[in-house]
């Protein structure tokens, strides 16, 4: 393998954290991958892998190598895009699942229009992805994030209402405010992050109130909240935009209005390398112009 193959395959290996994945990315047998990391190795004078049954990482050598690597490649790349005009590739985004089937995939022709060389890998997803260990190259989240290495873009903020079905409020009422929903119950979802269940929040003015109430159902998706909802398990808090219909419809009706919860934060993450690529640069700014005027833009955004 030339230099710059045995670079890629280098950072494939990493990404994945897998010789025989790579090697199979790459287009060549796992023998022949094993060899080229070997010489690669024996040229540089230093072991760039921990190599394991289950897994392969970096030594601290092979982390900033591959720094480096990901980084020349990039520049390769914004060179050929200078050329050219033209991005090519597999770009992996990892975005909200509801998000992804209601405003991505309708959006995505003229992005792939744009760019015909480029292909997309969407994955759908809530939990804050390795995105270094599992090759992917953005993820869209909501919420206040973890404090982490990444480069985070807002979006924007999505508004959240108060839902319940109409055979649960016939059951138990409407409430008038935070203070009078005694005797309520809501559908606990739980944070991947901490493995806790979220309050209700409300808002009155700037202050924040929130509001834990007795749940007899649990759960982990965004989906399966939703649903639970609309057969009466009890409140929940959801993005505006999504329930759209199911409020003109009538299956789920918006409770307390004049209390609205805080609104959720939207944010593109990628890796803080020194240099972008150029797949991720036109995926985040496509993403700003597309799916960022569909919500309410931070008054901090750039």
């Amino acid at each position: 393998m030339d230099r710059l193959a045995t670079l890629d395959l280098f950072i494939r290996i990493v990404d994945r954290g897998s010789f025989s994945a790579a090697a199979a990315a790459c287009g060549v047998s796992r023998p022949v991958a094993t060899a080229a990391i070997k010489a690669l190795e024996q040229r540089l004078g230093t072991r760039l892998l921990h190599r394991s049954t289950r897994h392969v990482r970096p030594t601290e050598e092979g982390a900033a190598y591959y720094r480096r690597c990901v980084a020349i490649l990039a520049d390769l790349e914004d060179a050929d895009r200078g050329a050219s005009g033209a991005v090519a590739g597999l770009l992996r985004a990892d975005v909200i699942g509801r998000l992804a089937r209601m405003l991505l995939l309708p959006a995505l022709p003229d992005f792939l229009a744009r760019h015909p060389a480029l292909t997309v890998h969407l994955g759908e997803g809530e939990r804050f992805v390795d995105l270094v260990r599992e090759g992917v190259d953005c993820v869209v989240r909501a919420g206040n994030l973890p404090d982490s290495d990444m480069i985070v873009r807002p979006l924007g903020v999505m508004e959240e209402v108060t839902v319940a079905s109409p055979a649960y409020l016939a059951r138990y009422g409407t409430p008038a405010s935070p203070e009078g929903l005694g005797g309520h119950q809501m559908v606990g979802f739980v944070s991947s992050r901490t493995g806790l269940s979220l309050p209700l929040e409300f808002t009155r003015g700037d202050e924040v109130i929130e509001v834990s109430l007795p749940a007899r159902l649990l759960v982990g998706g965004v989906d399966t909240y939703a649903e639970a909802a609309r057969q009466g398990f009890g409140l929940v808090q959801v993005p505006r935009y999504g329930f759209v219909e199911d409020l003109d419809r009538g299956t789920l009706i918006e409770v307390l209005p004049d209390f609205p919860p805080t609104p959720t934060p939207l944010s593109v993450l990628y890796p803080s390398n020194k240099q972008l690529s150029p797949r991720v640069r036109v995926f985040v700014d496509w993403l700003m112009e597309s799916i960022g005027p569909r919500f309410h833009q931070n008054a901090d955004d750039p």
